[in-house]
């Protein structure tokens, strides 16, 4: 009888295959500089303003027109909120101004002559970001300002051993539009690429990577191939 001969690497060159023909997440999304330039645009188009998101809750005054001001409104899960005679009116992702012309302009269109509307938030949720995916604990994370890529997966206890490092995603509502880039986390890591920065409704993606799961498979089932003995 021969001895147990020990698993050999040697049998898993075809995964190496699985990398070529693993599809990516939304790969239209700009990556390198131009992630960065993104995410730049995207803070910039701010203008420091507080950007409104699901959960806000808000005051709109109709001038002169009581019966359509609303004392307190909540943005919804969806990032819309419910107005009289409009109906639904996007939210998310809008400074207050940008909301209240938002809502003007719909008025105008057949309810009022040349209304005038004012919006004021009355209670807005905490700062906090999204991380989804590959992470240990996935979940929505509270922030402080100056919070980074690195924040968040901190936050998040790290990405698992699955994770596809060189697909993590970065998506963030501007004008109501939703604006996505791609990173590196082990370039950020290593310092060879900044670590850029995360804002408030934020939402972070960690892709998978079939190949790492394959092999993690492989490892903790390794010691029950040294079980066998080939004859």
């Amino acid at each position: 009888m021969r001895k147990a001969q020990p698993f050999s690497l040697i049998r898993l060159t075809p995964l190496s295959l699985l990398a070529a023909c693993q599809p990516q997440l939304h790969p239209d999304l700009p990556t390198g500089p131009a992630a960065y330039d993104v995410l730049a645009n995207a803070s910039a188009d701010q203008n420091g303003a507080y950007l409104l998101h699901s959960g806000d809750v808000v005051t709109v005054n109709v001038f002169q027109e009581p019966d359509l001001s609303v004392a307190e409104v909540a943005i919804d899960g969806s990032g819309n909120l419910y107005l009289p005679l409009i109906g639904e009116i996007r939210a998310d992702g809008l400074s207050q101004a940008e909301l209240s012309a938002q809502i003007q302009a719909a008025y105008a269109n057949g309810y009022l002559r040349n209304p005038r509307v004012a919006v004021a938030i009355k209670s807005a949720m905490s700062s906090t970001v999204s991380v989804e995916g590959q992470v240990d604990q996935p979940g929505v994370y509270q922030i402080q300002p100056g919070a980074t890529l690195l924040t968040a997966m901190a936050l998040a206890r790290s990405p698992t051993r699955t994770a596809k490092l060189d697909e993590v995603l970065i998506f963030r509502f501007v004008n109501g539009q939703r604006m996505g880039a791609r990173f590196n986390l082990t370039d950020v890591r290593s310092g060879t690429a900044p670590d850029p920065q995360i804002l408030p409704g934020d939402v972070v993606v960690v892709g998978y990577s079939s190949l790492r799961g394959v092999w993690r498979d492989i490892l903790d089932a390794a010691p029950l191939f040294n079980v066998f003995t080939r004859f």
